[in-house]
This record gives C-alpha cells, sequence and structure tokens, in this order.
C-alpha cells in the first residue's frame, strides 16, 4: 500500500515520461518519508538532486525569514487552489527547479503544507546517506563539552562503513534527566534516565 501511494506522488512530481522508481539509499518512513522518496526518485531521473536539495534548503531558509509566507503556509484557512498558485509563483520567482515546484505545490494541493519542513528533512537525510554521510542526532539533558563530543564521535565513527562519515548534531532536551538518546541512520537507541525511569516505573506497576 505504501509502495504504491509513492508511485502515485512520484507520479505527480516527476515530469520524465517513463520508468519505474528509483530507490533512495536509505529508507525514511511516515508521511514525510514518502514525499522525500517521490522527490528523490524524481530529481534522480531528472538528474537535479543536487540543485532540488539547494532549493528546498534556501525555501525552508524563506519560511524563517519572510513572516508573511510563512503564515500563508500555514493558514489552514486558504483555499488549497491558491495555495498552489501562490507557490507556483514562489517557485518561478525563486528559480526553483520544477521538481521543487511541483512538490510544493502538490504538498499545497493535498493540504499537506504543514508537513514541508518534514519532507525537507527527510529529503536531506537521503542526500546524506546519497553522498555517504551517515546522520547522527545525539540528545542530552545538558550540552556536551568538546572532549566529551570528540570522543562520543569516535566511538560512533565505529559503526560505519567503508567510505561513509559521519554528519553529527547534538540537541539538548532536559526532559530526559540524564545519560542521552542516538539516532545513527535508521538506527535509534534510548538511554536516557527518563526512559529507563519509565520502564521501572511500568514494572512496579505491573508488580503491584
Amino acid at each position: 500500500m505504501a509502495a504504491s501511494r509513492i508511485n502515485i506522488i512520484a507520479r505527480s512530481l516527476s515530469s520524465a515520461a517513463g520508468g519505474g522508481m528509483v530507490k533512495p539509499p536509505v529508507q525514511v518512513f511516515g508521511l514525510d518519508g514518502r514525499y522525500a522518496t517521490a522527490l528523490y526518485s524524481a530529481a534522480s531521473k531528472q538528474k537535479s538532486l543536487d540543485i532540488v536539495e539547494k532549493d528546498l534548503i534556501k525555501f525552508q531558509g524563506l519560511l524563517k525569514t519572510d513572516v508573511r509566507l510563512a503564515e500563508f503556509v500555514k493558514d489552514p484557512t486558504v483555499k488549497r487552489k491558491l495555495k498552489v498558485d501562490a507557490l507556483k509563483s514562489v517557485g518561478a520567482k525563486a528559480s526553483l527547479n520544477v521538481a521543487t515546484t511541483n512538490l510544493l505545490a502538490l504538498l499545497a494541493e493535498n493540504g499537506r503544507l504543514k508537513n514541508v519542513n518534514g519532507v525537507i528533512n527527510s529529503f536531506k537525510i537521503i542526500m546524506a546517506a546519497d553522498r555517504g554521510e551517515v546522520v547522527c542526532e545525539v540528545i542530552t539533558a545538558k550540552p556536551l563539552d568538546a572532549e566529551t563530543k570528540g570522543k562520543l564521535e569516535t566511538t560512533l565513527k565505529a559503526f560505519l562503513k567503508k567510505g561513509e562519515t559521519i554528519l553529527l548534531t547534538t540537541k539538548t532536551d532536559p526532559s530526559i534527566i540524564g545519560g542521552m538518546v542516538v539516532s545513527i541512520g535508521d538506527k535509534y537507541v534510548d538511554l536516557s534516565v527518563a526512559s529507563k525511569v519509565k520502564k521501572y516505573s511500568e514494572i512496579i506497576k505491573t508488580a503491584v
């Protein structure tokens, strides 16, 4: 079912005739992942992957700096047709690639513009994998110092395959209390104190 939906989206995004889906080097999940996967296939056929990635980063930047555009994109009261026409106009003015503009228009047409940042981030993950980069995110309760971050990066590199490089980002979230949450590629490990507390709480509840 998911594969057929991806094919439908891909056909909507691609102006190239014929040919099956071009599979991405890494699988991304959910609705955002389906759109990103379809865009990767369409842009691959058009040999415009790098251009599309730059376009999406540019548009993501516009959403942060142009308040009126961001509000227009988020506003659920604006009719879909109006949003489609407006985003096609934005694409033309910003000289965006046809695949990029088609994505924005399709999201608007399907009432999915609220997912645009998620789709862009999923596409970034695919493109990083395409370059042999493995995206790794580490979440800790407090910021990591340079020494700890360096040691962690060295440890994580041991999980890479030959020719791959790590793309490490760190975030803080006090709610995890301590420890860390690590995602590397499509793998996810929750080593936080908060998850342990929750686990033990559930064990105690079932024992009572």
